[in-house]
């Protein structure tokens, strides 16, 4: 594993993608996701220039920040989070990328000591396995989310089924895009939808290409 040259590896493809796209190479950012690697081999990564980290987990999350906080990279929790786990994670938190529900919105709207960048998760796929707000639902979402000042909705996130061939992807990723435009247009308070969080080390180049301006990538950097 050579942690340099895989990041080197990633950066310059993720910034290929953009320039394909018509796009500007820093039009995306990189998230490294460090689930499945502790805090050493982390900061060997961050130390490789890697400025987003991103994990799944509140209690790996809260382990890596308070070793590593000292190394000014942007933390990212990009999984799942209960309700009652709030309290824990959130104000340590510079983006949340699965905010599904409104009920999570409230209790982050109670939790919080400062506005939370967060990104509406969306399941355009229909999975049942996949939490997030079908398209038709989150209108009425929004006129809830709408009441809660800690909250600012920076974009959508979504994610393609595992199983999903490149066409499939690259429609699912297209109606985020179209949505998240639809959304920005709309300018609502608080609701600046000027990001799109999707793609992952599989299909990143398909996200790019439809407007992603954060990529979720784990697996590359540690192969």
């Amino acid at each position: 594993m050579n942690l340099q040259k895989n990041k080197e590896l990633i950066f310059q493809q993720v910034a290929a993608a953009a320039q394909a796209a018509d796009r500007s190479a820093d039009s995306v950012s990189v998230i490294a996701v460090t689930k499945y690697v502790d805090s050493d081999v982390t900061k060997q990564l961050i130390n490789t220039g890697v400025s987003h980290i991103g994990e799944n987990r509140v209690d790996k999350f809260l382990a890596k920040y308070e070793l590593l906080k000292s190394t000014g990279v942007t933390w990212h929790l990009i999984g799942s989070l209960q309700r009652r786990k709030v309290k824990d994670v959130i104000n340590y938190v510079d983006y949340f990328h699965a905010l599904d529900s409104v009920r999570l919105a409230s209790e982050i709207q109670k939790r919080a000591e400062k506005t939370i960048k967060c990104f509406l998760q969306v399941n355009i796929s229909g999975e049942k396995s996949k939490h997030g707000f079908r398209i038709d639902d989150v209108e009425e979402a929004l006129q809830q989310i709408a009441q809660f000042d800690k909250i600012e909705l920076v974009g959508l996130m979504t994610m393609a089924p595992q199983a999903a061939s490149d066409a499939e992807i690259n429609t699912i990723f297209e109606q985020a895009n179209k949505l998240k435009i639809a959304l920005q247009n709309k300018k609502i308070k608080n609701m600046p939808f000027t990001e799109l969080s999707m793609g992952m080390s599989g299909d990143f180049k398909l996200a790019v290409r439809n407007g992603s301006t954060f990529v979720r990538i784990g697996t590359a950097f540690f192969e």
